[in-house]
């Protein structure tokens, strides 16, 4: 009872900031009781917005209210300090480097319990309650503590933004939708999330069926090494026994037809092997798309969903067959078939045989992938939208038209400083990935570069590790004095230069290709690269400063 009786004057006479017993208390207007120095810093915090708050109802007042200390008060606090009170117990739960801290706390701040998407502040056990028993404050959207709160407001009109605009696939705050996006397709961030919520189920769907088709094909292909073991065995051992009954001549018939048929053997059992590792490899990428996907699924914050929808939620097209087509291992049959008929002919008749039936003829008919398209038509089956990203353009980059076109200005852009835009080079990146097969298309001149590049290409400066084609990270085409060129890690490599004013993009990123063709009423293939892509990659457009007004345009392929 004594105890109870401690920590109830306690809770009285404390300090709800510091949680400590009142120093130099003063009470304001609302009734609730602060040391001093915490209210006095507590409303420093608040100086620019000219209205001050009570941290525990949230009642205003301005101007700032002038603080007396309340010597009645104080003198209780006294009091009930004889009586053994002592200050906050030391095992409050106090906010490190990694924790999101309870923005309320002044002297020692405490760990948040939730974060309100609605003030945008985060609270510790104490100075979360009104939000459990202020009527207006019931009504604000409480979610697990975030360090990300501040994305949430408009950089242009500091408001929540509580809208998506779905014109420029961003989000946006009310001011934005009556100003900058006026007449564009607006509908709140919460029913944006639901929408998308929707469609990310679907890609879930898709990715486990997806699973399921290949676990199916690495079944196929474990009975296809089983049946060429199967057959290779048994071939070998009637190889021997019908050549041993042809005494000496067919002896070294016998090594040459075993030595022929373990390779052979060896050959398909290694491009049998071959394709299950890359099953093996597409699986793990499926499920760890999955993972993330799933993760992103079970964000709270609808902005930071939003934000990271793109770079997750777009499913690269499969290079995979939904099943595997083999033919059965017959040529180890054919082989026995053929060393039994012509057994009496010696070695002559059965040499013939056996280079009749040669491995090259006969092997494993299975296929994981397609040739490369031929016509436009077949080209757009793998269209793909790109969307250019506004954080990685350089200040003399004016991106419009939906972010689909980019233009060379005279004079610097207002954008903010980011550490993803390219400083000294006028180029700017796609919002998109570019992983399995993707068709995209630009019309461009000739002062232009379309480029992809992986996603570490350097940022900062002009050196070769920023450029688009200097360095290894990165593949650009362009056209110098009427002459095109295929650039990549320094060196530039003249290509066709049969161009129109669209050349179209086509990459094939599991196989390593990299196509680029002039598009007219034809497809004209300019030049072809053949290597290996360790990273997805990125479209981008590269312009130069001298040439104000140029422009690119991404184009919209139906």
């Amino acid at each position: 009872m004594a105890q109870q009786e401690n920590q109830l004057d306690r809770d009285r006479i404390c300090c709800s900031i510091c949680l400590d017993p009142l120093k130099d208390p003063v009470a304001l207007s609302c009734g609730h009781n602060y040391c001093m120095n915490c209210i006095k810093n507590h409303w420093d915090t608040e100086d620019g917005k000219m209205v001050y708050s009570c941290p525990l109802c949230r009642e205003t007042f301005a101007p700032r209210p002038k603080l007396m200390k309340n010597t009645m008060l104080e003198d209780l606090v006294e009091e009930v300090k004889k009586t053994g009170l002592q200050a906050a117990p030391a095992d409050h739960c106090y906010a490190g480097a990694e924790d999101v801290a309870c923005d309320v706390c002044t002297v020692r701040k405490l760990k948040a319990l939730k974060s309100c998407l609605v003030c945008l502040a985060s609270y510790c056990e104490e100075h979360l309650q009104p939000h459990y028993q202020s009527p207006p404050l019931k009504k604000h959207n409480l979610l697990d503590p975030s360090k990300k709160l501040k994305e949430n407001i408009c950089p242009c009109h500091d408001e929540v933004m509580k809208m998506f605009c779905r014109t420029d696939q961003q989000c946006i705050c009310y001011l934005c939708s009556v100003e900058q996006h006026k007449g564009h397709d607006i509908v709140s961030a919460a029913a944006e999330r639901t929408h998308r919520q929707k469609e990310l189920g679907l890609i879930v769907k898709e990715i486990q069926q997806g699973l399921v088709d290949r676990d199916v094909d690495v079944m196929v292909l474990e009975q296809q090494v089983r049946a060429v073991n199967r057959s290779a065995d048994k071939a070998v051992k009637d190889n021997e026994k019908i050549i041993n009954e042809v005494m000496h001549l067919l002896q070294k018939i016998s090594s040459d037809v075993k030595l022929q048929i373990r390779s052979q053997q060896k050959t398909e059992l290694s491009r049998v092997r071959d394709l299950q590792e890359k099953l093996w490899q597409e699986i793990t990428e499926l499920k760890r798309r999955e993972d993330e996907l799933k993760q992103l699924s079970l964000t709270q914050d609808h902005n930071q969903f939003l934000f990271n929808y793109h770079s997750l939620s777009a499913l690269s097209p499969s290079t995979h067959s939904s099943s595997i087509n083999v033919c059965p291992p017959r040529y180890f049959e054919d082989m026995t078939a053929a060393v039994s008929e012509f057994m009496g002919q010696l070695q002559d008749v059965l040499t013939e045989t056996w280079n009749h039936n040669s491995p090259t003829e006969n092997q494993v008919d299975v296929f994981l992938s397609q040739p490369e398209p031929k016509t436009r038509a077949e080209f757009l089956r793998y269209s793909q939208e790109i969307t250019l990203d506004p954080n990685t353009a350089n200040t003399y980059l004016l991106l419009y038209g939906g972010n689909r076109k980019v233009k060379v200005m005279k004079e610097e852009q207002s954008y903010s400083s980011r550490p993803d835009r390219f400083t000294d080079v006028c180029q700017v990146l796609s919002r998109e990935s570019l992983t399995g097969r993707c068709y995209w298309e630009v019309e461009w001149r000739v002062s232009v570069g379309v480029a992809v590049t992986y996603k570490n290409i350097s940022r900062t400066g002009d050196s070769d590790e920023c450029v688009f084609g200097l360095s290894d990270k990165s593949w650009v085409f362009y056209c110098l004095h009427d002459r095109c060129y295929l650039a990549h890690n320094r060196i530039s490599t003249k290509v066709s230069d049969n161009l129109s004013s669209r050349v179209g993009m086509y990459l094939d990123h599991s196989a390593g290709i990299l196509s680029f063709y002039s598009v007219s009423d034809t497809m004209t293939l300019l030049h072809r690269v053949q290597t290996t892509f360790t990273q997805p990659l990125y479209a981008g457009v590269r312009l130069y400063y001298y040439y104000p007004g140029i422009t690119a345009k991404f184009c919209e392929l139906k």
